[in-house]
């Protein structure tokens, strides 16, 4: 049994009534987030990170996750109301 996600599937399902396929995206990036800060958050408790490191993780995996949400969900939302996101 693998372990690995194809890109193109969602971990689990998603079942918003706003279903689109970037929000589907979004949600498999969220869950991506949960999954890598629950790895660094066991490998701090363990004693392989240190505290420093592994808040810089997940810092910036939470950079690139908002950055995603902006991508995938507020410029839509931005284009769909016919503001300008520039």
């Amino acid at each position: 049994m693998s372990n690995t996600h194809s890109p193109m599937e969602s971990f689990s399902q998603y079942r918003g009534d706003d279903w689109t396929p970037e929000r589907v995206a979004f949600h498999q990036n969220l869950e991506m987030f949960a999954e890598r800060v629950g790895l660094i958050v066991g490998l701090q408790s363990n004693g392989k990170v240190s505290q420093d490191n592994a808040y810089l993780e997940i810092r910036q995996l939470w950079k690139e996750l908002k950055g995603s949400k902006g991508h995938l969900i507020d410029n839509k939302l931005g284009k769909n109301k016919g503001e300008q996101t520039d």
